[in-house]
């Protein structure tokens, strides 16, 4: 599956990357693990796609363009290789689609747990990175896609009661186990969004931490943030579905004067974004001019 040139083979100990003259490497790294963030259950061909695409996330989330990945993968015991093959799979159906080689890695035995991580380079102009800390007073807030989906699926997967039709459930499982990185989104944002971050741990947390970056708080309206029609059919209050976690949406600011060029980098990247608030000064998070009573998940 390594069939990058730089990749050479796996016949030597490293891989050999020519990098673009002149562009800024932007590195990022995420492990997935066993019972924390799949289920022993979880069709591997998906924790594959998902291992992959919350990296790609965070290339997004920097307005860079991939160029490669790294696997580390750790198969706990009674994995075999039909498994690990369908992992691979899974993990390279999701590279495949977002243009970005597998360069190389390792395998090992990790014990009773699965345990995998991955290493994705990427690339971009000098000083054009985004960041969580560039906003200011007065700009609006906005996010792609749609939230609180992936978290009812992690509800589904965990066998609990959701009230959504089968056909609802199925939709926000595949939510849950295949995100999609915005890696189009994020190379129309830049020069144009003056923050930006994915959504992994809830969008209210996500958000705080935005506004904690950029040293301003944050105040969200309801009514703004974009819901599914299965997501809004479970009847789960949408301050709840904003404290879920694993949409890796987009969330980013832009001055409140480029609304029009952010509605045509959106259209641009084939991807719905919804204004849902704005940054002004302070340190706080209001919903609907309140404190939520849960942000998000908290790493410990």
């Amino acid at each position: 599956m390594a069939r990058h040139p730089a990749a050479r083979g796996l016949a030597d100990d490293a891989a050999v990357l020519g990098w673009p003259l002149g562009q800024d490497l932007v590195a990022t790294h995420d492990m997935l693990a066993e019972g924390v963030h799949f289920t022993p259950d979880c069709p591997p061909a998906d924790i594959g796609w998902k291992l992959a695409a919350v990296n790609l996330s965070d290339l997004a989330a920097m307005g860079a363009r991939p160029v490669g990945v790294l696997m580390g993968a750790g198969i706990g015991d009674g994995r075999g290789a039909d498994w690990a093959g369908a992992l691979l799979k899974g993990l390279m159906q999701c590279l495949d689609a977002h243009g970005t080689p597998l360069l190389g890695g390792d395998t090992i035995r990790s014990g009773p747990a699965s345990v995998l991580s991955l290493t994705a380079l990427g690339q971009l102009p000098p000083g054009s990175a985004l960041s969580r800390s560039g906003a200011a007073g007065g700009d609006d807030l906005w996010v792609s896609g749609t939230i609180g989906d992936a978290g009812l699926g992690l509800r589904v997967a965990q066998g609990l009661s959701v009230a959504a039709d089968p056909s609802g459930k199925a939709a926000l499982l595949k939510r849950y186990r295949r995100p999609v990185p915005r890696l189009a989104l994020g190379l129309a944002l830049r020069g144009l969004a003056s923050a930006a971050m994915d959504v992994s741990d809830g969008l209210l947390i996500d958000a705080a931490r935005l506004g904690a970056a950029s040293g301003l708080a944050v105040r969200l309206e309801s009514s703004a943030i974009p819901l599914s029609d299965a997501a809004r059919g479970t009847g789960v209050p949408v301050n709840d579905l904003a404290a879920m976690g694993d949409d890796y949406e987009l969330l980013f600011a832009a001055p409140a004067s480029a609304r029009a060029d952010v509605a045509a980098a959106a259209a641009a990247a084939r991807t719905p974004v919804s204004r849902i608030g704005a940054l002004c000064p302070g340190a706080d998070l209001l919903l609907d001019g309140a404190r939520p009573a849960r942000l998000g998940y908290q790493h410990r």
